[in-house]
């Protein structure tokens, strides 16, 4: 059995099992998601310590599989324990945003430290660009970033975990390809944590994954990008996991550009998100998260079209993705006004 497939079913096992334990731990501790506000979508108190068993699932697997010597592998190791324990605070004691921000830039910190960092950059025209000293604050720029927009996005059961095994499982096949061993593991490790936690988390949810997930899968995944573009000379380094992640990364931009187009805190959570807009428009929870699903996947499918046949293929591939993403959101809308001037007649 390759040793990828071995990490996955490893870690997916170990976060299944797991997960029964934390939602316990969860309620003796008082890490518990109470629905205070109508942005909530859920109308009962749950459990939101499930990233606890993600992590443990990643680490006990990534031990029996990781070269655990290699340096950029203790700095992600490092920088993982960190965000999972400001995570795991979060959980029970809600910190400030502000706070949670220095944990996350603390965390991107450490990936310096061992030498994980931004130097290149994709040229729109050919080629690529060396950052120099810019490379360290476009490394905290994408960490902090990315860390983030899994956890905005963490707003539905079982939408932040398909996301992110969906862009693991697109992550690891490219690096695959590109003959990355440690970033092949280690995403391979993520997606089996994801999956393995799931049942426990698709709605309706016995546990939430809450900043402990949100942020540390976050975390992980722009820290292998940055690996896999350390050991990669090709320009479409970070295109990949930035196609990969497109849909949590344009969700989270949105959110950014309204809230302060509305004059309100960049960290302020609202109902504007776009698992909130297709709710809005008439889908259930799970019809909405099977059709980001779908959009994550597509996304997906282009990073590695990107990867194995080149920029122009991509393209239009991702055109097809987007004229389709807009197609079904208007027949959404078209269907939802139809039914509620029936309902109204």
């Amino acid at each position: 059995m390759p040793l990828y497939i071995y990490a996955f079913l490893t870690a997916m096992v170990i976060a299944y099992v797991t997960t029964p334990g934390v939602i316990k731990l969860a309620w003796k501790i008082g890490a518990i998601d109470v629905p205070r506000d109508a942005r909530r979508v859920h109308d009962r108190p749950i459990p939101r310590l499930g990233g606890l068993a993600i992590f443990v699932a990643f680490t006990a697997a990534g031990i029996l599989t990781l070269p655990v010597e290699s340096s950029t592998v203790k700095g992600m190791l490092l920088g993982g324990i960190l965000i999972v324990m400001v995570g795991i605070l979060d959980d029970i004691y809600c910190l400030s945003p502000k706070i949670k921000l220095a944990g996350q830039i603390a965390a991107a910190g450490i990936l310096l430290l061992f030498g994980l960092k931004v130097e290149w950059v994709t040229n729109p025209l050919g080629g690529m660009f060396y950052l120099g000293k810019w490379s360290i604050p476009i490394t905290l720029f994408w960490v902090v970033g990315i860390t983030n927009t899994l956890n905005f996005i963490d707003g539905l059961d079982g939408l932040a975990a398909g996301i992110s095994a969906i862009a693991s499982i697109t992550m690891m096949l490219v690096n695959l390809s590109l003959h990355q061993t440690n970033p092949a593991l280690v995403t391979a490790l993520l997606a089996g944590a994801s999956v393995g936690f799931l049942p426990h988390n698709f709605n309706p949810a016995r546990i939430f994954m809450g900043d402990t997930g949100a942020m540390f899968l976050g975390f992980m995944l722009s820290a292998v990008a940055i690996d896999g573009a350390v050991k990669s000379a090709t320009a479409i380094a970070l295109i990949v996991p930035i196609l990969a992640l497109g849909l949590p990364i344009f969700d989270t931009a949105f959110a950014i550009l309204r809230r302060f187009m509305n004059g309100k805190p960049i960290m302020q959570a609202d109902k504007g998100h776009l698992h909130h807009r297709l709710m809005a428009i008439g889908l259930s929870q799970k019809q909405a998260v099977l059709f980001m699903y779908s959009v994550s996947l597509s996304l997906g499918l282009c990073s590695i079209i990107l990867a194995r046949m080149g920029i122009k293929e991509a393209a239009i591939a991702l055109s097809i993705v987007l004229f389709s993403l807009m197609l079904s959101i208007r027949q959404f809308n078209i269907t939802y006004e139809a039914k509620k001037s029936t309902h109204t007649m």
